[in-house]
C-alpha cells in the first residue's frame, strides 16, 4: 500500500492500516533507539514510545513522502532523552562477570549467532569511544542509511559540514575499531564503503 495511503488510513483510526504502518518501519526505530542506547530491552521500550508518540502526533506529519525522516527524528529524540535520563539517574548496580554466565541463555547457540553479536558489541564499544556528534552521524548515515541531506535537516546544519563531519566520523570509527583490536576486514570496511 503507497504509504500516504496508509498515512490517511491510520488517521482516521484504521487499526489494520496502523499495524502495517508499524511492522513496516519498526525495525528502523528500534535499531535507531538501539544504536543510541545500546540496550536491546531499552530500546524495545522505547520503540514502543516512539510509535506512540507517533499515534499521538500523526497529524503533524503534513508530507507524506517525508514520513520515515519524521519517524526517525522522533525515533532520535526519543533515544536522546532516554541518555538524558540515563545520566540523570544513579547506575543501577550490575552484575559481577562471573554472575552473568549463570544468566545466559542454556540453548546451544550457533556459531553464525556468535560472531553477528561479537561484531555489534565491538561496534557498540567503537561507538562508544566516539564524539557525540561522530557517533549520531555514524548512526544515521552508516547504519540507518538516511540521505545526506535529510541529516542536514535533522541536525539543522548545512549539507556540507555534514559531508566533511561524516567522513571525520568513519574515520575516528574506524580508528576505535582498529584501538579496540577489531578484525582488518572490519576496519577496511568502515573505510571502503
Amino acid at each position: 500500500m503507497e504509504l500516504a495511503a496508509l498515512i490517511a488510513r491510520c488517521r482516521q483510526g484504521d487499526p489494520l492500516a496502523w499495524e502495517v504502518l508499524v511492522r513496516r518501519y519498526q525495525s528502523r526505530v528500534l535499531a535507531v533507539a538501539d544504536a543510541y542506547v545500546g540496550d536491546r530491552e531499552e530500546a524495545r521500550d522505547l520503540a514502543q514510545e516512539v510509535f506512540l508518540r507517533v499515534w499521538r502526533n500523526l497529524e503533524a506529519c503534513r508530507e507524506p513522502e517525508r514520513f520515515e525522516a519524521w519517524l526517525l527524528r522522533i525515533a532520535r529524540n526519543a533515544s536522546l532523552d532516554a541518555l538524558r535520563r540515563r545520566r540523570a539517574r544513579p547506575p543501577r548496580q550490575d552484575l559481577p562477570v562471573e554472575s552473568a554466565h549463570a544468566l545466559a541463555d542454556p540453548a546451544p547457540s550457533a556459531d553464525a549467532r556468535w560472531q553477528d553479536d561479537a561484531r555489534r558489541r565491538l561496534l557498540l564499544q567503537a561507538l562508544d569511544a566516539l564524539t557525540p556528534i561522530n557517533r549520531e552521524l555514524i548512526i544515521l548515515k552508516e547504519m540507518q542509511d538516511l540521505p545526506l541531506e535529510e541529516i542536514a535537516d535533522m541536525l539543522q546544519v548545512p549539507l556540507g559540514t555534514v559531508k566533511s563531519r561524516a567522513s571525520r566520523a568513519r574515520l575516528e570509527l574506524a580508528r576505535a575499531l582498529r584501538d579496540l583490536g577489531g578484525p582488518p576486514a572490519a576496519i577496511s570496511e568502515v573505510l571502503g564503503s
